[in-house]
């Protein structure tokens, strides 16, 4: 179990080498402005779990104010490591507020990018309310604003959701067939996505639009294929290695346009390796016919 970090003992530390011994005890009145700023927690055995820095810092009674910060988590599977160019830092309760460029990756690949973010290291949480784009294998995500985790493995994006999914680019004359197999997803809030779980929940207004179809519906759940060989196979079908899907539900007020035909119903489940979809609740289905039927017979 990792031990919390005492930052008291660890700023005197600090102030008393960059400022001097006659600086070491700052006045609320009188701030300590320091340079090439560093603060760091240990767990067990001495082990670092986290640090940050800054290339200054002004210090105040109950905040430190931070430019051009670096901030880094340690964990057993995966690093975080977080950016941006000002911010505040609550002593008292560990938090930390981030502006302008912020951006945080992880060793996994993913990529949050924001102008704005409060992070509370103690609880491994981050949140904002301005525009946040996430970037994880072949998808993308853009919404206002967003709550999870520090890892990004779980996250809750607000209002305003496009989500893009994009085949692999195998050569550059594959482009045709990317257009083709792109899947954009959009919604008005919120989306709830976990990475661990594979599945994305999408609420309010949902659609999903390839370049031969769309799908609407009131909610929908994203099923990432997690079995290899279904990957292996997705690839063959549709050019996608990563965040391939395997199962889409969509449920209330369902909506499939295919070219002109449309159907309606309750809810509907598309499989993507058989490219199947399955309608249930009062399912109905809209042909249109470019074909004469003037002389089509009909049975008794």
């Amino acid at each position: 179990m990792l031990k919390s970090f005492t930052f008291v003992p660890l700023l005197i530390f600090l102030i008393t080498s960059f400022c001097g011994a006659e600086n070491s005890a700052p006045t609320q009145e009188s701030d300590q402005q320091i340079s090439d700023f560093s603060l760091g927690g240990f767990g067990e055995r001495g082990k670092k779990t986290w640090d940050l820095n800054g290339k200054s810092a002004d210090i105040f009674t109950d905040t430190i104010k931070l430019k051009d910060i670096i901030g880094n988590m340690y964990g057993e599977k995966e690093n975080i490591k977080l950016t941006a160019d000002k911010g505040d830092f609550d002593k008292k309760e560990g938090k930390m507020h981030l502006e302008e460029n912020v951006i945080i990756t992880t060793s996994s690949g993913a990529k949050l990018t924001t102008n704005s973010l409060d992070w509370d290291r103690k609880n491994n949480i981050v949140q904002t309310k301005d525009l946040v784009n996430i970037e994880r294998q072949n998808m993308t995500t853009q919404a206002q604003g967003a709550l999870g985790h520090t890892d990004l493995k779980q996250v809750r994006l607000e209002k305003d959701v496009t989500v893009n999914i994009t085949p692999a680019e195998k050569d550059k004359t594959a482009k045709e067939d990317i257009k083709k197999n792109t899947i954009v997803i959009t919604c008005d809030g919120p989306l709830d996505i976990d990475y661990e779980k594979n599945i994305a929940t999408f609420n309010n207004n949902v659609k999903v639009d390839r370049q031969d179809s769309q799908i609407y519906s009131d909610r929908m759940d994203v099923y990432f294929s997690t079995n290899k060989k279904d990957k292996v196979q997705a690839e063959a079908d549709f050019g996608v290695t990563a965040s391939s899907i395997d199962k889409i539900v969509a449920i209330g007020n369902v909506k499939i346009v295919r070219g002109q035909n449309i159907s309606y119903s309750d809810e509907a489940v598309y499989t993507a390796l058989d490219k199947k979809i399955s309608l249930s609740g009062r399912p109905k289905l809209i042909i249109y016919s470019a074909e004469d039927m003037k002389n089509a017979s009909f049975g008794n």
